[in-house]
């Protein structure tokens, strides 16, 4: 299994392109300053920072950021260990990421699908 299920149990991805820190925090269940903190961890984690350096995540963080929480909440790997497991295997990586994207995908069309119905 490449994703733990409770990771299932996130909300769906709005989209849009870039997400603040608060809305990150609610989509991936991770407060804020654990959010800032990995940051600092995890080099694949690179928010755009604009005025009055205010964090912009882009999907493609908010993916990471749920891969860490994984990780590190689920897996039981240290931040380490969760490091190396990103940076180590890049075909794992994409292909959980490629994963997650799929059922991303299917859960929006699934949303659309419900809203034509009604």
């Amino acid at each position: 299994m490449l994703e733990p299920s409770n990771n299932d149990e996130l909300p769906a991805i709005p989209g849009k392109r870039y997400f603040t820190i608060g809305e990150v925090s609610e989509l991936c269940d991770v407060k804020p300053h654990v959010l800032r903190y990995w940051e600092q961890e995890f080099p694949q984690l690179k928010p755009v920072k604009r005025r009055g350096n205010r964090r912009y995540y882009q999907r493609q963080d908010v993916l990471t950021i749920r891969q860490i929480r994984s990780l590190l909440y689920e897996q039981g790997f240290t931040i380490g260990g969760a490091r190396q497991q990103l940076s180590g295997d890049a075909n794992s990586e994409s292909a959980t990421r490629y994963h997650q994207l799929i059922r991303q995908m299917r859960v929006e069309l699934e949303e659309v699908l419900d809203a034509l119905k009604a």
